[in-house]
């Protein structure tokens, strides 16, 4: 499996055996949550349009998925098209979707031979009904597979999502379904996209801006967060790596003291 993730090299089958070695297993994040950026940037600085960089990433989310999955993590949730995105040029948006609709007709059947559940998040009424029926083709054909849940935020917003869940709530309220001194945080949080995962307990941001662009804001309330300057595409599975790592020695005390 790892031969098949890892770049060829002399160094670095061992770099990655090692850094594997190292990571605190039972200090794993359970749900560890990815801005995918710095796409364009890593195109332009080759001299090529920012659809290359696109095209570079989704091979880059791909290797980041299997060393996840084969990590063990539990959820894994990436920030592939936001809300504020629709405002990019018309070349680059169409672009996007093509790419995704070529990244689950080409990759759907591999997820599912590695055990992923896929789910897409955000208001995907917003996309093509070919997408659509694509988006719910490989969500249905992965339903029942129980290894890594893999989340796909499309169109996209943390405030959005959180608005719609107070309509959702507000129509239970409204309908004599609960009252309004039923509302619980746990019943908030599964009124939101995410219901049914854990909290994230890592937040990974490449292409070196520190900022949550309106990402599962909720969902980060306790969030470890780690940035590289690193580009997308050029992300490795060694670096993800070595996010796990310094996560799994980091001691979280959630507004607490520690023991001593």
């Amino acid at each position: 499996m790892w031969k098949k993730i890892f770049r060829s090299g002399s160094d670095t089958k061992e770099d990655a055996a090692a850094l594997m070695n190292s990571i605190n297993r039972e200090n794993l994040p359970r749900h560890v949550a990815i801005i995918m950026d710095g796409n364009g940037r890593w195109a332009k600085r080759r001299g090529m349009p920012r659809t290359y960089g696109h095209n570079a990433g989704v091979k880059t989310l791909k290797k980041i998925l299997k060393t996840a999955n084969s990590l063990g993590i539990e959820v894994l949730t990436v920030y592939a098209f936001s809300t504020e995105n629709w405002k990019r040029p018309h070349t680059e948006v169409d672009c996007l979707m093509q790419l995704f609709a070529e990244y689950l007709d080409r990759e759907m059947q591999e997820m599912n031979e590695d055990n992923v559940r896929i789910h897409f998040i955000g208001r995907t009424d917003a996309f093509s009904p070919l997408l659509r029926d694509m988006m719910t083709k490989a969500e249905t054909m992965m339903a029942g597979n129980s290894g890594i849940h893999f989340n796909v935020a499309v169109n996209y917003g943390a405030r959005d999502e959180i608005v719609r869940a107070v309509q959702s709530l507000m129509s239970m309220s409204k309908a004599g379904e609960m009252q309004p001194e039923d509302l619980t945080e746990e019943l908030f949080d599964a009124s939101l996209d995410t219901s049914g995962d854990p909290p994230v307990d890592l937040l990974i941001r490449t292409g070196g801006d520190l900022r949550l662009s309106n990402y599962l804001l909720w969902q980060c309330a306790y969030a470890e967060l780690w940035f590289t300057d690193t580009n997308w595409p050029a992300f490795s599975p060694e670096e993800f790596l070595r996010a796990i790592q310094d996560f799994s020695g980091r001691h979280r005390r959630f507004g607490g003291l520690d023991d001593e």
